[in-house]
């Protein structure tokens, strides 16, 4: 029994060193080819295709900017155990390991066939990963199986004489049995094959990471010179920064700007061969190439995105200055024909957003972006060009790495999130946030400063009101703003007496609206409700 267990063992260590060699090769082969990613990201993004709105959100809130390394890692999780599986059952019979790997191999073909662009090199990768690990498997299985027994030799046994071998004939001695009659495997073989095999699927991982940096475009958005506005970029009043510690800064910096999207690896797109095509229910097709969109008047504006996955209070909203050429003249320039109301915008990886085509020509700056606060987009934020639509949560706006813009219509074409339940058309709601204080520490008693930020983009922010413990609304004080499109800091002095106390917030827009106190998730068109602190004033 010790010596099938052993056995079982080994075999499962098999298993994961196929893994690992197959993820190495496959990596590889991506960064040869030039496929999006190994078949762990294929897989990551089918994934991501069918999550539900729940646990999307729930992956969001829980996990923010590492949710993509958390699907990542579950999924090598779930590899690592499911190959230990497969090479523990291999040492009963090889053809139980070979259809384990089969199955792997059909949901990677799956996942890789299945991506918006897929091509046939997409496939390559998966094909060349099974085929290591079956390989490694064939090699590594035999070498995990117990020996078979050595044939003992013979000993003539005389019954009359009694005697066994000659005087003086060397006896050979017995064979060394495990106590369940098995045979210890060749361990020192499997060892010297198992060390190699990671060998081999550590370097063939390091290659494969070393080709994908060769097309990396980083070199190229740090040298790109971005033109200057056409025209003058409005004026930052003085008194846009409240000066209280924690209140979140008037500008984002790019480094802290929220993330979130369907992308597990970040597309690179060398400029040089970007173009947007303009298509679909326009009078005069349009391609453009980014030299021609740099050549465009660039405009430069002030303006907070927003991810519909933001909670109440959430931390997935951001202000940034954007430049970029005018998205109406580009569509005015191709001529829209009547009953055109969607812009079907498509990202070169697939992703899709609905955008209205009334909301991109009533005037606002929606813009096809090349720069973020004075600097081309990182690529993290869709570099080298993406749109930037005041008014919209994200995923019916901002299109990062933007290919393709078809002018049509919302009952004709449904984009990703749409298709999953989430609502075609997504105005912003007018809500705001407490950043001061944050309900972590005790606060002591006297004036304390409750401060927060405040959107209600291409509407602006009218007034903030605060409340204690469910009291009387008291109404804040207002940052300058140099425009309707972004957020407004807002401050509130509070006499804070000691005891726990809930303080809430609500705002104002411009129009006369004020924020809601209905609680509401984001699916499918964002959250609402009042945000809340719990404080301890001590």
């Amino acid at each position: 029994m010790r010596t099938s267990w052993r056995v079982a063992g080994l075999g499962a260590v098999a298993g994961v060193l196929a893994a690992g060699t197959a993820l190495g090769v496959g990596q590889l082969v991506a960064g040869l080819t030039g496929a999006n990613g190994s078949p762990v990201v294929a897989v990551g993004e089918l994934q991501i295709d069918f999550t539900p709105p729940w646990l999307k959100n729930f992956a969001i809130a829980k996990f923010g900017a590492d949710d993509k390394l958390v699907l990542v890692s579950g999924i090598l999780v779930v590899l690592a155990i499911f190959s230990a599986v497969i090479g523990a059952a291999a040492t009963r019979r090889m053809a139980y390991g070979m259809a384990g790997l089969g199955v792997f191999a059909v949901v990677g073909l799956t996942a890789a066939a299945t991506r918006p662009t897929a091509t046939f090199t997409s496939l390559l990768p998966t094909l060349a990963a099974t085929a290591a690990a079956v390989a490694v498997l064939r090699l590594l299985i035999p070498l995990a199986s117990p020996a078979a027994p050595a044939p003992r030799r013979a000993v003539t046994f005389d019954p009359v004489t009694a005697a066994g071998p000659a005087d003086g004939e060397p006896q050979e001695p017995a064979e060394a049995e495990e106590p369940d009659g098995g045979y210890r495997p060749p361990r020192r073989s499997f060892l010297a094959a198992g060390v190699a095999t990671a060998g081999v699927a550590a370097g063939a991982g390091l290659a494969g990471r070393l080709l994908a940096e060769r097309s990396s475009v980083a070199n190229a958005q740090r040298s790109l010179r971005i033109p200057k506005p056409a025209g003058a970029t409005p004026t930052l009043p003085s008194g846009v920064n409240f000066d209280v510690p924690g209140l979140s800064s008037f500008i984002t910096s790019n480094n802290s700007f929220y993330r979130v999207d369907t992308a597990l690896v970040l597309p690179q797109v060398d400029p040089s061969s970007w173009q947007l095509r303009i298509h679909g229910m326009v009078d005069r097709e349009i391609t453009l190439t980014f030299d021609q969109l740099l050549k465009r008047p660039l405009i430069e504006d002030y303006v907070t995105l927003c991810c519909v996955s933001n909670p109440v209070g959430g931390p997935y909203i951001g202000n940034a200055k954007w430049l970029g050429a005018s998205l109406a003249a580009v569509l005015r320039e191709a001529g829209i024909k009547a009953g055109a109301d969607q812009l079907l915008c498509t990202s070169v990886d697939g992703f899709t957003s609905g955008t209205p085509v009334q909301t991109v020509m009533d005037g606002r700056d929606a813009l096809l972006a090349v720069a973020m606060n004075g600097q081309p987009l990182p690529i993290a934020h869709g570099f080298p060009a993406r749109m930037v639509v005041p008014g919209l949560y994200g995923y019916v706006s901002a299109t990062k790495w933007v290919t393709d813009i078809n002018v049509t219509t919302f009952a004709g074409n449904y984009a990703y999130w749409a298709q999953r339940g989430w609502s075609q058309q997504a105005p912003i709601k007018t809500e705001c946030r407490i950043d001061v204080p944050n309900g972590t520490n005790n606060i002591g008693g006297g004036t304390t400063a409750v401060a927060g930020v405040a959107w209600a983009q291409h509407k602006g922010i009218e007034a903030v009101h605060v409340r204690v413990d469910s009291g009387p609304w008291n109404e804040a004080r207002l940052a300058a703003v140099p425009g309707i499109d972004c957020w407004r800091q807002w401050v509130w002095e509070w006499d804070a007496a000691p005891g726990q106390h809930v303080l809430e917030a609500r705002a104002t827009d411009k129009t006369g609206y004020t924020q809601t106190s209905v609680q509401a998730q984001p699916e499918p068109n964002g959250a609402s409700g009042y945000p809340s602190v719990s404080v301890t004033v001590s």
